[in-house]
This record gives structure tokens, sequence and C-alpha cells, in this order.
């Protein structure tokens, strides 16, 4: 325990270290401030002046506005917002919002917009999955609309996974595990949700460049040859300088993670939390999860890539003797998910992305898009959720690349 203090202290007292810690502290509250400055309304008050609201200010007006969209998402109610919508656009000969005149669209659509959310995707056609208007869609059929979302979520996945019966199987069994009717509570959008995954990546690479040099930097500066003669100075050490590193990179984001929810539910309003996914992304998502639960599913996903980033990283770290390239490398691989996404045919990039370390917290890649879609891994008659393979790879992968880094040192020639 003593030599574990003393490493990680070691660690600590580097500039470097303290910076990148002092960075991520900072970020984690600007990450969560950011997209509560995106919202902006304008509308005519009461004296007929034109008011714009800006940020918080266009969060709270907002939410007033659409208290009555609160609770659970009815047939009814969705049905209600239909006819509304309708004749509000009847009203003034538009085809489209973007049709109506200036400040309609706030004070007779806004107020009830959220409840139409996954209408057009529920009643698309389910050969060409061309979504109709919400013109088109007749109020009175409106009353099966969960009933139209279980077989939307059918036909969309014998799209999306034609010639896989395991994958549709396993589909349908997690939609119909989705509690309806879904919830909704206004004030939240999914902008929260991509910069918890950017607040992710950007810790990700500060902990890989915390984590590059911890045995390399001993190698290129000869004191790993002192260090070798000590009475601990062999896999013990080793241990003890991976569990430092895996310690510090690890508590920081799990600080970090909570200073960002607590910072940007509290901005929203953390009744928001209880709104389902569906209402936020896509009606067809497949997993039952409100927006909390989803927050913190990300966060313990990103924080198990995160260790599995710094494991690999460790290993490269016992490789190397030479500082450069020890971290030119190990950035290599904290932003290889990007490039294998970028690169390569979805097909193959499938395959390969989920099982790299800095996969779940890389942007195109981070496991937040993965939930949402409805990729799986296709394995003869098994078939797998991709989120799952993610989460498996990286609970695999840490405790591997630390045996690796161990036996790596151990034999490590000076």
């Amino acid at each position: 325990m003593r030599l574990l203090k003393l490493e990680c202290k070691r660690v600590l007292k580097t500039r470097v270290t303290v910076v990148l810690l002092l960075l991520s502290f900072g970020l984690a509250f600007l990450m969560a401030y950011l997209p509560a400055t995106f919202p902006y309304i304008k509308y005519t008050d009461d004296a007929g002046n034109q008011v714009e609201l800006k940020g918080p200010a266009a969060i709270r007006y907002q939410k007033e506005l659409q208290a009555g969209t609160a609770g659970d998402v009815t047939p009814e109610k969705i049905q209600e917002a239909l006819r509304q919508y309708q004749a509000c656009l009847t009203k003034y000969g538009a085809e489209t919002i973007y049709d109506l005149p200036e400040g309609v669209y706030v004070e007779e659509i806004l107020p009830y917009e959220p409840l139409l959310h996954g209408l057009r995707e529920a009643y698309a056609d389910p050969n060409s999955g061309f979504a109709p208007s919400l013109l088109e869609i007749d109020p009175e059929e409106v009353d099966q609309f969960y009933e139209k979302c279980v077989e939307r979520n059918g036909t969309l996945m014998k799209q999306e996974q034609k010639d896989h019966e395991a994958a549709q199987k396993k589909a349908a069994a997690m939609y119909a595990a989705v509690k309806k009717p879904f919830q909704f509570f206004p004030g939240y959008g999914s902008d929260p949700m991509d910069y918890e995954i950017f607040l992710a990546f950007l810790i990700l690479l500060f902990s890989v460049v915390i984590a590059a040099p911890v045995f390399t930097s001993d190698y290129q500066t000869g004191a790993d040859d002192i260090l070798r003669c000590t009475k601990y100075g062999n896999a013990k050490f080793a241990l003890t300088k991976v569990v430092s590193a895996l310690l510090i990179c690890g508590v920081t984001y799990a600080l970090c993670g909570c200073i960002y929810l607590l910072v940007s539910n509290s901005l929203f309003g953390r009744e928001c939390t209880k709104t389902s996914m569906q209402m936020i992304f896509s009606a067809m998502n497949l997993p039952d999860m409100s927006i909390g639960q989803l927050q913190w599913f990300i966060a313990l996903a990103e924080f198990l890539c995160i260790l599995a980033a710094v494991s690999l990283t460790l290993f490269l770290s016992s490789k190397f003797k030479n500082m450069v390239v020890s971290l030119s490398v190990s950035l290599l691989f904290g932003i290889l998910p990007i490039i294998v996404y970028m690169a390569l045919p979805t097909g193959i990039a499938n395959w390969i992305y989920p099982v790299l370390p800095a996969g779940g917290a890389s942007l195109q890649t981070a496991i937040l898009y993965a939930v949402i879609d409805f990729e799986f891994w296709n394995i003869g008659d098994f078939a797998v959720w991709l989120p799952h393979v993610m989460l498996g790879a990286y609970i695999i992968e840490i405790p591997l690349f630390i045996l690796l880094t161990v036996r790596s040192y151990a034999g490590h020639e000076t």
C-alpha cells in the first residue's frame, strides 16, 4: 500500500498530469453548461413586444409552455396533439411548420410538439420505409400508436437485419420489454448526451498522455536499472505502477462524469431524467431505459472503456524505450476506432471497432450511438447486441492488458 501511495504521488506531481487533471475538471463543468446555452425562443408577449430568450431562460419558458405534455404519452394525448397540429397548418394554409407566419410556431405548435415525436416513424410505409407527413396521418388511427410502433420495429429490423432471424427475434424481445406508454418531461434534448461522449473522449486522450510515460520514462532516464535492483523492483513494482495509473485515470473520469451529470441535470431539470429515451431519440430504440438510466449506462461504459484504453497504453509503455514513440502509438490507438469507422466498409468496421479499447468513447463510434442504433453481431444462429459486445470486450481487455503489462515489464531487457 505504501508503494502504491508513493507511485500515485509521483505521477500526480508531474506538471503534465496536474494540468490535464485540472483541465478535465474544468471541461466537466464547461461541457455540462454548453448544451444549456443552445435553446433559443422568440415570441411576442401580451404587450406586443418581441421577446428573445436564450439558454436557461429559454429552457424554463419551454418547460412552462409544454407543462401539459409531462407524464404518460398516451394515445389520447398524441391524438389531440395531431388534431391541433393539422388544424393549425390548415388554418394558415401551410404544408410544414416552416411555412407558418412568424410567431405561430411558438404559440400554437411548440406547446404540444413533443407528443408528435415518433408518429412519422410509426406510420412509415412497411415496404419502402417512407414516412408520411403529419398532415397525412389520420388522427382516428393514432389510438393504435403503440401497436404501430411494435409493427414498425419488426419491419425495420427485417430491413436492418434482413438475413439474420436471430437478431430480429432478439430485437423484438428487447422492444417488447420497453415500458409503454412512453414517459416525457419537457426541457431535455439529445445535445447533453453528445457532450457527455465528447467529455469522455477528451478524458480518454488525457488519460493516454498520463499513462504513456509510466514505464517508458524510467527506461529512457535509466531509473529502471536502479529500481529493478530493489526488493520489489520487478512484477510487484509493475503491478503497483499499473494500479496507480488506472486509479488516477479511473477516479478522474468517475468524478468528472458525476460532475457532468449533476450540473447538466440541474440545468435541464432532474425530472427530465424520467423521460423515455424513445422520446428523445427514435421511437424504435430497443433498450428499456429512461434518460437517467441511459446517462448512467453510458457513464459506466465509458468508465470501462477508458480503463481498457489505459491498460493498453500501459502495455505499450512497457514495450517502448522512447517516450515519443510510446505516446505516439498510444494516441494512435486512442483514435483508431474513428479511423476504422471512417476508412472501412460498415460491415467490416462493425466487427472491429466494438472490440477496440477506445471504441466506446470515440466520437463516431461511441457506445451511445450503438445503443440508439440497431446493429448486432451475428454468429450463426446467435445474435449479440453491439453495446453488449463492447462492454464484454472492455471487461476482458482490462485484466488481459494488465497481465500482459506485468509480464512484459518483468521480462523487459534493459
